[in-house]
């Protein structure tokens, strides 16, 4: 079974190589987004770009803002699971700050080239030991890209929970915290966790989707 794999801001399919799923994990490469383009759009051209939906059997796997794409894809499509890892689910599991920016429409004023953060900004919030992979990650950002995902995450209206879901956090999260009793808790888990806690949230996966496979046969 496919499972098709959405990083997050900032980021792009390095991030997955760390994991071992027991399922093939197709990346989905971002695509440029039109100007102002709504996520909702957005994600209806990734489907149609990636075929996503047109077997039978898929799952989607969604990494921070990537997760908000993922979620939007699952609610036009029909995968077997949707995965959410170091992201959020609805609306409401945003944090008062992000949803106030949002409202303020600060992101409109801020030129693109102040949203590559100073290096040690940028170790700070991801949280990652793996610095040199953060390093080359930012080095390759578009960010015109950043700022249009940006103001859609700040924006974003979902309200709406989705079947099969299984949700991964870290407990230090500082970008995304975890919210919600159905999110599987990763201890000392930052927000790049994919990468530093593979080997722990790949078991996880497996072993979820798994049981979710046999409980359907």
């Amino acid at each position: 079974m496919k499972i098709f794999g959405i990083s997050g801001l900032g980021a792009d399919k390095r991030v997955f190589k760390y994991l071992t799923l027991e399922h093939e994990l197709i990346p989905v490469e971002w695509i440029k987004p039109k100007t102002k383009e709504p996520i909702i759009e957005y994600s209806k051209r990734l489907i149609e770009e990636y075929g996503i939906g047109n077997e039978e059997s898929f799952g989607i796997l969604g990494v921070s803002f990537g997760g908000l794409i993922a979620t939007e894809i699952s609610k036009l499509t029909k995968p077997k699971f949707t995965i959410l890892i170091s992201s959020v689910e609805t609306r409401t599991e945003l944090s008062g700050i992000i949803k106030f920016a949002g409202k303020s429409k600060l992101i409109e004023l801020i030129p693109e080239k102040l949203l590559n953060p100073p290096k040690v900004i940028a170790h700070f919030m991801f949280g990652t030991e793996n610095k040199e992979l953060l390093n080359s990650i930012l080095a390759d950002t578009d960010l015109n890209f950043t700022k249009w995902a940006i103001r859609e995450l700040m924006n974003w209206e979902n309200q709406l929970r989705i079947g099969n879901l299984i949700k991964i956090g870290g407990t230090k999260d500082k970008l995304l915290p975890p919210k919600g009793k159905n999110t599987i808790l990763i201890e000392k888990g930052e927000h790049l966790m994919i990468v530093d806690k593979a080997k722990e949230i790949s078991k996880i996966i497996n072993e979820r989707i798994n049981n979710a496979l046999q409980h359907r046969v």
